[in-house]
């Protein structure tokens, strides 16, 4: 059971890393484009669209999306694993799952060039899928 638990603690740390770039990065753009976090009340991220580089942005909107999809991995391995699978073929995926998101999240943050990111997020899915099929055939064995 530990070792499929393995890739949910690593994309969990993964998203805690792209969580602190996010800061990193994001902090000083908004002091070079002369935001004072002080005097601001309300809003959200996505309204430093256009306001902040680009390329700020992009950490954002990747910490975004690991909040997204990936706690539905985060749950159906749990529960994989919480029902006794320690198959080769449930850690494969799920490590697949993790290594297409951190690929993800590097073309994202770095290049963000939307053909790879595609392919990756959906070699990624394709692998999250599977996982699901797995635990509905678990679930109901």
């Amino acid at each position: 059971m530990a070792l499929l638990v393995q890739p949910v603690a690593v994309l969990a740390a993964w998203t805690m890393i792209v969580w602190l770039w996010l800061y990193a990065t994001r902090l000083p753009a908004m002091k070079r484009a002369g935001i004072d976090l002080s005097k601001r009340r309300g809003g959200r991220g996505k309204d430093l669209d256009g306001v902040l580089p680009d390329k700020v942005q992009w950490v954002s909107h990747n910490y975004n999306h690991l909040l997204e999809q990936p706690p539905l991995f985060y749950a159906v391995v749990i529960a994989l694993a919480l029902l006794g699978d320690a198959s080769a073929t449930s850690l494969g995926l799920a490590w697949g799952y993790v290594a297409l998101r951190v690929a993800h999240s590097l073309v994202q943050i770095l290049s963000n060039r939307v053909p790879l990111r595609f392919l990756l997020f959906a070699l990624s899915s394709a692998c999250l899928l599977v996982l699901v099929v797995r635990l509905v055939g678990a679930a109901f064995a």
